[in-house]
């Protein structure tokens, strides 16, 4: 019988509230058993690009990475955000490891072909090293992954951390039985933007396609909920979307995702 493994992905705005930070990193280490989180940082990058008088770009809630942004973005996803979190797991008794895509060859990418839109040095994912972190995990260590991958060639990439957290359910969906949660500010995926209360507890395919017709889903939401769908499809357990309240049992005011 397979172990199960809980994967976590935090939003910004969870990053950037040191009160909700804690809070979060004190539900995670009490989650028993192998575990692996995911973080982003993109409002804290935005913030540093300002202020380095570089204009942040986004198109459909995915960053455009020249140069210069890759030079921050690594500085802030790999450094400030991830080294952070590292240090207040281990206070609270998690033996933690801080990581990108190019440790320990972890999670290979591409640099995304330019189609209609050149998004620069933005990595898509290859696929992960499932026998590496099988032993990190084994080990009793628990991954924090940073929105960095590599092409192998010795190239940093700005990965999606949607994405990231994605392909790592479903590398080790093969030797775990994987549960995906996207933790954020929000109690679930919302049917109104300007409504909190309208959590839509439930999306599968066919509403999926329908929110996306009507035009219901924010843009950020947008590369989310295609990451949830493609994990589904590709061996991952279980997917859901919410707020802390994903670590209460009795709680079902969050959004899941079924095929």
């Amino acid at each position: 019988m397979k172990k199960k493994l809980f994967i976590f992905k935090i939003g910004s705005n969870i990053i950037e509230n040191d009160v909700q930070l804690r809070q979060f990193l004190k539900l995670f280490s009490a989650v028993a058993g192998p575990k692996i989180l995911v973080h982003g940082g993109g409002k804290k990058a935005s913030e540093l690009l300002h202020q380095l008088g570089i204009e942040p770009k986004m198109v459909h809630g995915r960053r455009i990475t020249d140069i210069k942004t890759l030079d921050v973005v690594t500085m802030v996803y790999g450094g400030l955000v991830n080294k952070t979190i590292v240090a207040q797991l281990q206070g609270l008794n998690t033996d933690a490891i801080g990581m990108s895509g190019a440790d320990a060859n972890s999670i290979s990418a591409h640099k995304r072909q330019v189609k209609d839109i050149d998004y620069g040095f933005a990595g898509d994912v290859n696929g992960i090293n499932a026998q590496r972190l099988t032993e990190i995990l084994n080990i009793g260590l628990t991954p924090v992954f940073c929105a960095l991958t590599h092409d192998q060639k010795g190239q940093l990439l700005n990965t999606n951390a949607d994405t990231i957290a994605s392909a790592l359910a479903v590398g080790l969906s093969s030797l775990f039985k994987t549960t995906l949660n996207y933790c954020f500010e929000l109690d679930g995926v919302l049917k109104d933007i300007h409504d909190k209360a309208s959590v839509i507890q439930k999306i599968d395919s066919k509403s999926y396609e329908k929110l996306l017709k009507e035009g219901s889903i924010a843009e950020g939401m947008l590369p989310k909920l295609h990451n949830c769908f493609e994990a589904l499809k590709n061996g991952v357990s279980e997917v859901r979307i919410g707020n802390l309240g994903l670590f209460e049992q009795e709680n079902t005011n969050y959004t899941r995702l079924v095929l």
